[in-house]
């Protein structure tokens, strides 16, 4: 297969340092445009990789995201929303980068060149065939998720990749990969950009998504999030409210009583 780094190529545009500052921005904010349309065109790959992701956590297996730089922050990122967001664990959707927890504010010199570290960490939280592992890489290349994902299938453990280059050696590994494909950066090679924002959509549809299969969401209301601070809380008796047509310090005594707005409505039902 042809394979070429698109996200590697220069952009048509040059000599960014005599641009104005509203240049620089309306450039960037056009490039930007165009991360939704790629990511539309990947949807029939999306939607196969999240069915697996769901029939893998309705059996009680986990999510793992594996990653380097960028891209292994996003993941750590989504991974991070999960339980105040739906409720669940935090053993169920698990984010590794390249190089550990201290690459997630600092690089880490060399940590994505790794052929056996990737594989090695996901060991460390006991990995099984009953886990799903996406790798997630902008190039396609980065050894540590290419050489994890080879391990993965070896050990027959189900693999998907995010990844904005076509016929990259990630997407020939995955077994589910998501291509998509948003072409040269503004800043040549700065894949934090387009194809970092490419993979941020691509992450939030997988786990919402899933999260929503797995009945996380009640209508379009996020009704099992922990309630961690007064915003939550605030949030949590006006669904209360809504749910049940009852008045403010009824749905907060309920709330305060259950500890959890699906248990209040689901009490104040009877």
């Amino acid at each position: 297969m042809n394979f070429e780094k698109t996200t590697e190529k220069d952009s048509h545009y040059n000599h960014l340092e005599k641009m104005s500052i509203n240049e620089i921005i309306t450039n960037i904010n056009a490039e930007d445009k165009t991360v939704p349309l790629a990511v539309e065109k990947s949807l029939p790959q999306i939607e196969l990789l999240i069915e697996k992701v769901v029939d893998k956590l309705k059996t009680g297996g986990r999510l793992f995201y594996i990653g380097a730089g960028t891209s292994g922050r996003l993941g750590i990122l989504d991974a991070s929303e999960c339980p105040p967001t739906f409720g669940v664990p935090h053993n169920v959707v698990i984010g590794l980068i390249a190089g550990g927890d201290n690459a997630i504010r600092k690089a880490v010199e060399n940590a994505e060149d790794s052929t056996t570290q990737g594989w090695e960490d996901l060991q460390s939280h006991s990995i099984s065939q009953n886990d799903i592992v996406i790798g997630i890489a902008a190039s396609g290349t980065t050894p540590y998720v290419v050489s994890t994902l080879k391990k993965c299938n070896q050990e027959q453990i189900i693999t998907g990749c995010i990844t904005c280059n076509k016929n990259s050696p990630l997407s020939q590994v995955a077994q589910f990969p998501i291509e998509v494909i948003v072409g040269p950066e503004f800043l040549t090679g700065s894949s934090r950009m387009k194809a970092g924002t490419a993979q941020k959509l691509v992450l939030n549809m997988i786990t919402t998504t899933t999260m929503i299969q797995l009945e996380k969401v009640k209508g379009n209301k996020m009704v099992d999030m922990q309630l961690s601070n007064n915003k939550l809380v605030n949030r949590g008796v006006k669904m209360i409210m809504n749910e049940l047509n009852i008045t403010e310090e009824e749905a907060s005594k309920l709330l305060q009583e259950h500890k959890s707005v699906r248990k209040s409505i689901s009490y104040g039902r009877k």
